[in-house]
């Protein structure tokens, strides 16, 4: 089985989107708990919490990667952004079998992806995404990189990240928005003008 995650209820068929790399695919894992970062986006979050609102394409924070083994590592790029992002959350994970369709897609692991419409499976409801990902990082099937062990060792690195991402997104005036609520002591009156 392969798994995708949406707070989207009621899907019976998973249509291919355009993503950040402009081609449109739907993406899948081979672990369930690795489409668990996808059942909230940070930016779209906040924007709509705070009353911004967004005429297209949500931007998307993705604050993870993967260790050498391949497992997944959430980290937290500002105070309690796991919780701000995922608490009281609730989505759905769909899973799919395998088929001619799916692609692997190497330079991320355990993924594959679809040019084409995928018929759903099953369906398991997730009532509250913090816990969920709380749960698969006790089990160890996650890792959590928290705010407190991050940032002594990689302020420097985080600054220049977010100048670039800030002065990259002059089409994404909500993706801005988020950079200055979240790292506004990083963006200089400088970086703001532009």
């Amino acid at each position: 089985m392969f798994y995708h995650a949406s707070p989207i209820a009621n899907i019976e068929i998973l249509e291919p989107r355009i993503s950040g790399h402009d081609v449109p695919l739907v993406y899948f894992f081979a672990k369930r708990e690795n489409v668990l970062v996808y059942l909230s986006n940070a930016v779209e979050k906040y924007c709509k919490e705070t009353g911004f609102s967004c005429n297209g394409n949500w931007s998307k924070w993705g604050p993870y990667g993967f260790d050498q083994s391949g497992k997944l590592v959430m980290e937290e790029y500002y105070p309690n952004a796991l919780f701000e992002t995922y608490a009281g959350v609730e989505g759905y994970i769909y899973s799919v079998k395998d088929n001619k369709n799916l692609i692997a897609k190497p330079e991320i692991p355990d993924c594959v992806v679809s040019k084409k419409p995928v018929l759903v499976e099953t369906v398991e409801y997730i009532s509250n995404a913090y816990e969920a990902i709380l749960q698969a990082e006790k089990e160890g099937k996650i890792g959590i990189v928290r705010y407190e062990e991050l940032i002594g060792k990689r302020e420097d690195w985080l600054r220049k990240i977010v100048q670039s991402e800030y002065e990259s997104a002059v089409e994404h005036p909500e993706y801005r928005f988020f950079l200055q609520g979240k790292f506004g002591r990083y963006l200089e009156n400088e970086w703001l003008m532009k």
